[in-house]
């Protein structure tokens, strides 16, 4: 895949896959409705703020890598604009329409489990369960013209993993689940003695340290915000 996107960029093209997909009479978009849409305040994660001038310059741009292009039918006064994103006669990428409103959803909300997934693209398409979610997930990181997500590492607490598209290039720390837990788990081959040499113990003793300097840190904090009188008295 050679597809390179900005943060900008996938707003873009998720509002207008999108709106193509839940308010298909409105369908192709003004710039002023295109404005509205990346600005939305729900469903959108980050939430932007961005003003006709810069939205008309992303568009421009994506017009340029036949992403997006202009759509003027009969008797329109206003120009509107179309995604030829995937899907279209224009290209070769072609979705499902259950690996679309995954796509979509990440272009327009960022990292996501499959539960929330499933909630999220409910409007666009529809999933029986998490594990249909997790079957087109597994899917688009697997096609042989992709992959198109990546699973990311589980989050500390956290029962399920996200997954991030990959039309930006490679998310900034991502890790595999994979990878992670080779990180932590790997063992170096044994010795000549039969003695192995584990990094398990030492990712271990590490974040213990690393526990235990933030445990020291917050105290001198508490001392430090501490009156003369209270410290004098032992409080």
């Amino acid at each position: 895949m050679n597809i390179e996107l900005s943060l900008h960029e996938t707003r873009v093209i998720g509002c207008l896959i999108e709106k193509e997909i839940t308010t298909p009479e409105q369908y192709p978009l003004s710039l002023n409705a295109l404005t509205n849409a990346c600005n939305q305040r729900s469903n959108r994660d980050p939430v932007l703020d961005m003003d006709e001038f810069v939205v008309q310059q992303i568009v421009d741009g994506l017009i340029k890598k036949f992403h997006v292009n202009e759509h003027g039918g009969f008797g329109s006064r206003v120009p509107k604009f179309q995604h030829r994103f995937c899907n279209t006669n224009y290209g070769t990428l072609k979705f499902s329409p259950q690996e679309l409103g995954i796509i979509c959803e990440l272009f327009l909300r960022g990292p996501q489990t499959p539960g929330e997934l499933r909630s999220h693209a409910s409007r666009l398409c529809r999933f029986e369960d998490v594990t249909e979610v997790e079957a087109v997930l597994n899917q688009l990181a697997g096609r042989e013209d992709g992959p198109y997500v990546v699973r990311l590492a589980r989050e500390p607490g956290k029962r399920e993993s996200r997954y991030a598209h990959l039309f930006s290039g490679d998310p900034v720390g991502a890790a595999s689940d994979a990878e992670i837990q080779a990180a932590v788990l790997g063992i170096a081959d044994a010795d000549e003695n039969g003695h192995a040499a584990s990094s398990r113990f030492g990712l271990l003793e590490a974040r213990v340290a690393e526990l235990e300097a933030e445990v020291a840190a917050l105290k001198k904090l508490v001392e430090d915000l501490a009156t003369p009188e209270e410290a004098a008295s032992g409080r």
